[in-house]
């Protein structure tokens, strides 16, 4: 997708400079995700990352609780807000639901949450979805709750590969969000295209559904790592752009980017101010050091670390 200025007349290319006012308008804010052993690598996230970027917590099966929760003290201690996965499936039962709550306010202070289904087909108890969680009241007092967004479908939930049971989800998750205190938003699985993105979005904002979207996007990385990604996390159609990729010698060994995503979605939020993306929330799957230091060479004021603040 080309990058265009914003006259009335027939739309130029943007210079550069104006693209990268753009991308650091969009970049504002950002947020990215660690895991307990990702995270333990990093000497110190205020050399990565601007003050006050949320980081969520991804809890994969078999992590312990204590691991994370151990985890969202740290950052919280460094200044980071922190917003903890909590994968319905992995939780036996509201019991242990409110021991995992007390655990990370007790300790984090943490009042943001990420509500998922949790990657796998099993339950290991009670809950199978983000809505029988929410169903417990037990998140009431949070801040911020978010919930698994799907540009490109979901087929755990939807088989067939439609999106009728992620609408009916989202619709209520939309009612949920008109009788809480909580600010509720999307966070996105990553994609590789901006049109299905912008398509999706605006397919939302159609079917009546306003929250706010959080757009994942894979950082910087090596291309066999992200094809990895993509398949083991059911990453869509938008697959093809890292497939020609592959295809393309000169790129085999360069590492992916995501420049080009970005551009072209900061250039349409330019030109549609109303568009349902928020903010961009990175997955580092080249590594947190290597993503918070694109953001820091290509994301202006956006990407300044806290320790040069």
């Amino acid at each position: 997708m080309g990058l265009f200025s914003f006259f009335h007349k027939p739309f130029a290319a943007n210079s550069k400079e104006q693209t990268s006012r753009l991308l650091e308008n969009f970049l504002s804010g950002y947020s990215i995700e660690v895991m307990p052993r990702t995270a333990d690598k990093i000497q110190r996230f205020r050399d990565i990352l601007p003050t006050g970027t949320r980081v969520y917590i991804a809890h994969l099966e078999g992590t312990p609780i204590e691991d994370m929760v151990r985890t969202a003290r740290r950052l919280t201690d460094e200044g980071f807000p922190v917003m903890p996965h909590f994968p319905a499936r992995l939780i036996k039962n509201k019991t242990e639901l409110a021991e995992w709550i007390a655990q990370y306010q007790g300790e984090a202070g943490v009042d943001q949450a990420l509500l998922l289904g949790g990657g796998v087909t099993s339950p290991a108890g009670e809950f199978k979805d983000s809505m029988q969680m929410i169903e417990t009241q037990l998140f009431d007092g949070f801040k911020d709750l978010h919930f698994a967004g799907h540009p490109e479908s979901n087929r755990d939930i939807d088989p067939d590969g439609s999106d009728t049971m992620v609408m009916q989800s989202l619709k209520w998750k939309q009612a949920f969000s008109e009788r809480t205190d909580a600010r509720v938003a999307l966070t996105t699985q990553f994609c590789f295209e901006a049109a299905g993105v912008i398509a999706w979005a605006d397919r939302l904002a159609a079917e009546g559904i306003n929250l706010p979207i959080h757009i994942g996007v894979a950082g910087p990385a090596k291309l066999h790592t992200l094809i990895k990604y993509s398949l083991s996390c059911g990453v869509g159609p938008s697959i093809r752009v890292l497939q020609r990729r592959a295809k393309d010698v000169s790129k085999l060994l360069v590492p992916y980017e995501p420049t080009e995503l970005l551009n072209a979605l900061a250039a349409h939020k330019e030109r549609h101010p109303n568009f349902g993306i928020q903010q961009v929330h990175f997955f580092p799957l080249g590594g947190i050091n290597v993503n918070g230091n694109w953001v820091t060479a290509n994301g202006g004021n956006a990407g300044r670390p806290a320790s040069v603040d």
